[in-house]
């Protein structure tokens, strides 16, 4: 049963201190960290902008009755709107900052294409470069 135990720990640890395993936990607290900057950019900052472009902080208020009396639901198409509008600045801000990002990374040089394959001269099937006899139809080749 002890065997058992610490096999079943050392099990555990090899698989919660793998490479991808703690990989993915950083990228999730760095995508929590990410998630913070974007919602204060998008609240603290762009939302103002926009709320003296369409002269309201907060669309969410807006709401319409539908019918009479206390209980009549409502529905609110405000809360809607400011969700829209909030999902869209977030795109916008993830898209500049990806492309911001991606300028400042270091540009790749393009690869170069490959060689054309060797072809064997009798039966013209392609063949490792380095052979010294086709292994489809078994011709002696010139190196």
């Amino acid at each position: 049963m002890a065997g058992e135990k610490r096999g079943l720990l050392n099990d555990f640890k090899e698989f919660a201190f793998k490479g991808n395993v703690m990989d993915m936990a950083v990228g999730v607290m760095i995508g929590a960290a990410f998630g913070k900057i974007v919602a204060s950019l998008v609240g603290d900052l762009f939302t103002p902008l926009l709320s003296v472009i369409t002269g309201q902080v907060n669309f969410s208020g807006l709401s319409l009755r539908l019918g009479t009396g206390e209980n009549a639901p409502v529905l609110m198409y405000g809360a809607f709107l400011q969700t829209i509008i909030d999902f869209l600045l977030v795109a916008v801000c993830i898209f500049l900052l990806v492309k911001g990002v991606s300028k400042l990374k270091k540009q790749e040089a393009p690869a170069q294409p490959a060689p054309p394959p060797r072809l064997c001269p009798f039966c013209k099937t392609a063949i490792d470069p380095e052979a010294v006899r086709c292994p489809f139809c078994t011709s002696v080749l010139d190196t």
